[in-house]
């Protein structure tokens, strides 16, 4: 029996991973970031032909030169109504589609344009070091009780000296990841409140009321619904990062398509468009950080609390996702009625 013991632990260490526990998911994190990083400059600063933005930059010029032609009778009739006054503000645009897809040999002023924005929002998305460090800290707390469940649970069959030796080795395994805990983020109260739970357990198992016993054992599906959470958090933020790319390399053909005669320029649409997304990034990183210091600085540190952390991964995996997407999508009208009554207001001044 010992042995088998044994043979379950080792698979439990195999599967929950104590070093990946604490560190892969923000080293994860960090890599991927550093993966997005190089793919945005690959794409954007390799503008030659025959690669993926070069061809998009020339698909734009053939706009451009396709609309040049409504463009133009658009101008001549204009020219012939009002005159001079707003035939001359109009052609600003043939100079800016010309001057932000002209290529320099180092990426096209767009593309520089697009990374240098993409570059500020992100100044204004990245959290100070000790935010990101308490956000992990929160994700930590709300998955710690079922780490050290998923340890104790095979001994939940077992009785007598076998169910003690089973709790015995759970527990050295628990103090490694507790001692982990405490490297990381000093010595916190709530790592001392599981601690406590746990030696409870392992010493005191007669005393411990058969709902704390169950409540700290969890269960195997609370943890596949939590594992998924987090992954589905991070499937958002991914997203987020995939959808500004796509919208960035898509900025050539709004740019070409911007000399045709109509009020609302594409350019207007795929600048608010790439804004707004900024403005979901912000929104879900602000919504994180905010959630995270809640609840570190308050059930974190209070030795009676007893949270259900639950609703914390809820919350990252599908209500901030939402709520974030919701102020972006309001936050892209304001943008997209504010650019286009500034462009109308500077037309009727030139």
């Amino acid at each position: 029996m010992q042995l088998a013991i044994q043979l379950i632990f080792a698979q439990l260490g195999n599967q929950l991973g104590i070093d990946e526990v604490l560190n892969n998911g923000a080293a994860t994190s960090q890599s991927t970031a550093d993966g997005w990083n190089s793919q945005w400059l690959n794409l954007l600063q390799n503008t030659g032909n025959g690669t993926l933005y070069g061809t998009l930059t020339n698909l734009g010029i053939f706009f451009a030169v396709g609309t040049l032609l409504f463009f133009m009778i658009q101008f001549l009739r204009d020219l012939i109504s009002y005159e001079y006054s707003r035939p001359i503000s109009a052609l600003i645009w043939p100079f800016v589609v010309v001057i932000l897809l002209s290529n320099s040999g180092k990426g096209s002023i767009l593309s520089n344009l697009t990374l240098g924005l993409r570059g500020y929002l992100n100044t204004q998305v990245v959290v100070s070091p000790d935010a990101s460090k308490m956000y992990q800290e929160a994700l930590n707390m709300s998955v710690a009780e079922e780490i050290t469940g998923s340890f104790l649970r095979p001994c939940q069959s077992l009785t007598g000296e076998q169910q003690s030796k089973c709790f015995a080795q759970a527990s050295e395994r628990i103090n490694i990841l507790l001692q982990r805990y405490r490297n990381t983020y000093g010595r916190r109260i709530w790592i001392n409140r599981l601690q406590t739970k746990i030696d409870d357990i392992r010493y005191n198992k007669g005393f411990v009321s058969e709902t704390s016993f169950n409540s700290l054992l969890g269960s195997t599906v609370q943890t596949s619904i939590k594992n998924f959470l987090v992954s589905l958090q991070y499937a958002f933020q991914n997203l987020i990062e995939a959808t500004m790319l796509l919208i960035a390399l898509l900025g050539p053909i709004a740019v070409g398509g911007s000399l045709l005669p109509v009020a609302g320029k594409p350019i207007f649409a795929w600048l608010t468009g790439f804004l707004s997304i900024g403005i979901a990034k912000i929104s879900f990183n602000i919504i994180a950080v905010v959630t995270a210091a809640v609840i570190v600085n308050g059930p974190g540190q209070n030795l009676n609390a007893d949270p259900d952390l639950m609703w914390f991964i809820i919350f990252l995996g599908i209500l901030a996702p939402i709520l974030s997407l919701l102020v972006a999508a309001a936050g892209g009208f304001a943008l997209f009625s504010g650019i286009s009554n500034t462009a109308s207001l500077v037309r009727e001044r030139i």
